[in-house]
C-alpha cells in the first residue's frame, strides 16, 4: 500500500500538465480553485486506497492521471452548480408550493430583468429630484385594479396580517370567528400571529356557526377591529353559518374607531366564478362591500411573486407605511418589478390577464389539453419506442392552499416501461432529465398533466424519455 501511495503524483507536477490549464479555461475559475479541487480529489483517492475501497486506475500510469482530471472536472462542475434549479411541472398542480407556486408572465420577467440590470428610481422621486419612497411603486396599479384609496406591498401575506394587527390593534381587542382561526401554512396560525402582534384575540361563535349578534355583543371601548379570514385552504360543509362582508362592514361603521379588516389569503383579482371555477371573492368586490382594509398573497391566484399586498382606506395605509415594521417587512426592487409587471397585465384587461401563466393554466380547457397530449404521444412514438402510452381522463388541482374543493377536468398522458416500474421511471425523469421533470404516479403508471407544462417544454420531456431508451 505504501508503494501505491508513493506513486501518487505531487500537486506541483499536476499543475504543469496542460489539462490543468484546460480546467481553468473550461470552468472559468482561477488556478487557486483548481489547485484546491485537485488536492481534494487526491485526498479522497488516498483515503479510499487506505480503506481498500479504490477501484480506479493504479497511481503512476497515464490512466490514473486522466481519471484524476476527470474527477476534478466533475467536482468543479458540481461546486459551481446552482441548488435552485428549473424543473418542468408535469403534475397538473398549478400553484405547486414545492415547485415555486406561480410562474411569472413575460411582462413581469422583462421588468424584473430591466430593473435588476440597471439603476432605478426605487427610492427616488424623478419629478422632484429628491428621495422618494418604494411604497409608491405598484400602488397606482393596485388602486386602479382594486378601487382602493391606497395600497402597499410587503414580503408575504403572513407579514401583511402581522403588520396590520400590530399597527392598528396592538394592546386592543380584535374580534374573529372561531371558524376562521386558520393555519395559513408551515404552522403559521392566525391566533399565533395575533398573539405575536400584541393584539388581544376575542373569539366569537363556534367552529361551524357564527351569527351577527356574536360580533355585536362583544364590541366594547377596547375593540379595535373586526377580522374576517377567508378560509381559502379548507371548506366547512353541512350545518354552517357565517356573517357576510356587508354585514360586518355595517357593524364596524356603527362603532367609531372600529376597523373592519378582511384577510383574503389567495388574492383573486380576476373573477374565476364566471368560468364556473371556485368561489373565491374578488378583491375589488370585497372593498366595494365595505371592507376598510384587505390583505392577500401575490404568488397564488394573483399569479405574481411571493408578496403580501394590502389595499384599503388611505388613512389606514398611511399608518402602516410609517410603522417601524414596514421597513422590516419591505420587499426588494426585483419583487416590486415583478408585482408591477403582473399588475400591468391585469390593467390591460382580459387579453393581458391571459398572459399570466397561472390564470392561463387555470382556464385551459380539457379539449385543448387532450389535443396536446395526443400530439405528445405522436412525437414520442415517431421512432421506435418501448413505452406503453395512453391518454386518459383525470383532474388537475389549483394548489397552494387555494380552492381546495376545485378539481379541473383534464387529460393525462399515462406512461409505463417494460424495464422500469413507475417509481424508477419517475426517478429517472427527476434526476437524469435536464431540466428535471416532476410527475405523478398512480396505479403503477407515470402520469403527466400538460396543463402545467409549457408547449416548448414538451419536446424536452420527449427527448428525455427517448434518451432513456438507449440505456
Amino acid at each position: 500500500m505504501k508503494d501505491i501511495l508513493r506513486q501518487m503524483p505531487p500537486v506541483h507536477e499536476i499543475q504543469r500538465d496542460e489539462r490543468f490549464e484546460q480546467l481553468i479555461m473550461e470552468h472559468g475559475v482561477d488556478a487557486g480553485i483548481v489547485t484546491q479541487t485537485i488536492q481534494k480529489v487526491l485526498g479522497d483517492i488516498r483515503q479510499k486506497i487506505l480503506n481498500g475501497e479504490w477501484e480506479g486506475p493504479v497511481p503512476g500510469n497515464t490512466s490514473f492521471t486522466q481519471n484524476l482530471f476527470k474527477r476534478a472536472s466533475q467536482l468543479l462542475e458540481k461546486q459551481q452548480d446552482y441548488t435552485l434549479k428549473r424543473v418542468i411541472n408535469g403534475t397538473g398542480t398549478i400553484l405547486h408550493t414545492n415547485l415555486g407556486r406561480a410562474r411569472l408572465s413575460d411582462r413581469a420577467v422583462q421588468h424584473v430583468v430591466q430593473t435588476a440590470q440597471h439603476y432605478s428610481n426605487l427610492e427616488y422621486n424623478l419629478e422632484r429630484g429628491e428621495r422618494g419612497s418604494r411604497h409608491t411603486h405598484a400602488e397606482e396599479l393596485l388602486k386602479k385594479i382594486t378601487g382602493a384609496e391606497a395600497a402597499m406591498v410587503v414580503n408575504n401575506n403572513a407579514a401583511a396580517v402581522f403588520l396590520i394587527l400590530k399597527a392598528l390593534a396592538e394592546k386592543k381587542e380584535v374580534i374573529v370567528s372561531r371558524g376562521q382561526l386558520v393555519e395559513i401554512g408551515g404552522s403559521f396560525r392566525i391566533s399565533s400571529i395575533m398573539e405575536e402582534s400584541g393584539a388581544e384575540l376575542v373569539e366569537v361563535g363556534t367552529t361551524n356557526k357564527t351569527h351577527k349578534s356574536d360580533y355585536e355583543q362583544n364590541i366594547n371601548e377596547n375593540t379595535a377591529m373586526i377580522l374576517k379570514v377567508h378560509t381559502s385552504n379548507f371548506k366547512i360543509l353541512g350545518f354552517t353559518e357565517t356573517v357576510e362582508t356587508e354585514e360586518l362592514a355595517e357593524i364596524a361603521q356603527r362603532h367609531e374607531g372600529v376597523v373592519f379588516y378582511e384577510d383574503l389569503g389567495s388574492g383573486a383579482l380576476y373573477d374565476f366564478q364566471k368560468h364556473g371555477i371556485g368561489d373565491e371573492p374578488v378583491i375589488s368586490k370585497v372593498l366595494k362591500k365595505g371592507a376598510d382594509i384587505v390583505s392577500f398573497s401575490g404568488d397564488k391566484l394573483l399569479g405574481g411573486p411571493q408578496a403580501g399586498l394590502i389595499a384599503g382606506r388611505k388613512d389606514l395605509i398611511e399608518i402602516l407605511k410609517k410603522h417601524q415594521l414596514a421597513r422590516v417587512l419591505r420587499v426588494d426592487k426585483m419583487t416590486l418589478a415583478a408585482i408591477e409587471g403582473t399588475l400591468a397585465d391585469y390593467a390591460r384587461g382580459e387579453s393581458g390577464i391571459r398572459n399570466i401563466p397561472s390564470i392561463r393554466d387555470l382556464l385551459a380547457t380539457p379539449e385543448y389539453i387532450k389535443r396536446r397530449a395526443e400530439k405528445f404521444i405522436e412525437y414520442l412514438e415517431g421512432s421506435w419506442s418501448p413505452y406503453r402510452v395512453r391518454v386518459l381522463e383525470g383532474t388537475s388541482q389549483v394548489g397552494g392552499g387555494t380552492m381546495p374543493d376545485v378539481e379541473l377536468p383534464t387529460f393525462l398522458i399515462g406512461l409505463s416501461h417494460p424495464k422500469w416500474n413507475a417509481s424508477a421511471l419517475a426517478r429517472k425523469l427527476r434526476l437524469e432529465a435536464s431540466p428535471a421533470v416532476i410527475v405523478r404516479i398512480q396505479q403503477e403508471e407515470v402520469h403527466i398533466d400538460l396543463r402545467t407544462v409549457k408547449e416548448e417544454e414538451e419536446k424536452l420531456v420527449v427527448e428525455a424519455l427517448k434518451a432513456f431508451c438507449s440505456q
